[in-house]
């Protein structure tokens, strides 16, 4: 087996399964909420989703990539958490601190994402097991030195990142459309996406075909760091300043996994892409529109976000598991 067949596995991508749930979700939510008198489709219903779905894609595009190379990142939602207050700190509410604001979130969540890739790759460690050991680190930061909000963002920053909009679509949703349509196309054409797959489908082979694993899972740590500090740098534009628990309330570190799972990517590795990240986003925060519009109990809300995880799960390595037998019978 070569480089080039554990890659082809992303060319097709599963993405098409998340779209249908989408668009049958959308539907029966709509019939529901109309029937309780609601409107599901009116423009501050939409506004609203797409706003819910920026934060969560941004970190789900990076989740994608460090799963679709075999790993993981826990640490997520405490990155988020910091780059609001790294970027509402650094901002002080003038408006020309806003680009140093933005290079210094992104310089500290890529050396989280680097010591997170340098602990997988260097000592050894399982990634479950190190990245939630850095998110305790970041944890202790954020508890010993916040007791809440702190500092304020760039008023200019907060109109046009946080609350500006093209007609229903707010432009942070298209910073993530940017976002996700750069790791897609890094994904499909380049060295690093092809190498990154193929190590999530055999370490080994492709480090006998010359990879170098733990260079491209490092990096692929540090983009996942990335992803998380632009969520939090669109979370302080909304909040208009630092929030220490935004992140770990969020449950972004969780909500991204299920996203990313949602939309067909394995958790072993090797197989998906983030095309149907997006849409397990937008399955997700429709969901959650849907229930805000017919005032449904948080806690059975929760409920019902998990069974459908769960059954998405169950159908997904049902389906990999026929493959699988196929193939072998066919051989």
């Amino acid at each position: 087996m070569t480089v080039a067949s554990l890659t082809a596995v992303t060319k097709a991508g599963p993405a098409r399964g998340v779209y249908l749930a989408l668009a049958l979700t959308l539907a029966i939510g709509w019939i529901v909420v109309a029937a309780e008198g609601g409107q599901l489709f009116n423009q501050s219903t939409v506004v609203s989703l797409l706003h819910v779905a920026t934060a969560l894609g941004l970190v789900a595009v990076g989740q994608t990539i460090v799963i679709l190379a075999g790993s993981l990142d826990l640490s997520v939602a405490y990155v988020i958490s910091l780059s609001t207050l790294v970027a509402a700190e650094t901002m002080a509410g003038r408006d020309g601190n806003i680009l140093p604001a933005v290079g210094l979130v992104l310089l500290v969540a890529a050396g989280v994402g680097l010591l997170n890739g340098l602990l997988v790759t260097k000592l050894r460690i399982n990634a479950f097991i190190a990245t939630v050991g850095v998110g305790l680190l970041l944890k202790g930061y954020l508890d010993n030195g916040y007791d809440g909000p702190a500092g304020k963002t760039a008023p200019a920053f907060v109109q046009s990142l946080g609350y500006q909009r093209i007609g229903p679509v707010p432009v942070a949703f298209l910073l993530l459309l940017g976002v996700a349509a750069a790791v897609w196309f890094a994904l499909r054409s380049t060295r690093f996406g092809h190498h990154l797959i193929a190590i999530g489908g055999d370490p080994d082979v492709a480090r006998l075909s010359g990879v170098r694993t733990g260079r491209v899972l490092v990096v692929a740590h540090v983009l996942c760091a990335l992803c998380a500090g632009l969520a939090g740098i669109y979370l302080a534009s909304r909040l208009g300043s630092g929030a220490p628990r935004v992140g770990v309330e969020g449950l972004y570190d969780l909500e991204s996994i299920a996203a990313v799972v949602l939309g067909g990517t394995a958790l072993a590795g090797g197989r998906g892409g983030v095309l149907g990240t997006v849409g397990g986003v937008l399955l997700l925060a429709s969901i959650d529109s849907i229930f805000n519009q017919l005032e449904v109990d948080a806690f059975f809300k929760q409920v019902i976000r998990g069974v459908i995880i769960i059954a998405a799960v169950a159908v997904y390595a049902r389906r990999m598991h026929r493959r699988a037998a196929t193939r072998k019978a066919a051989a």
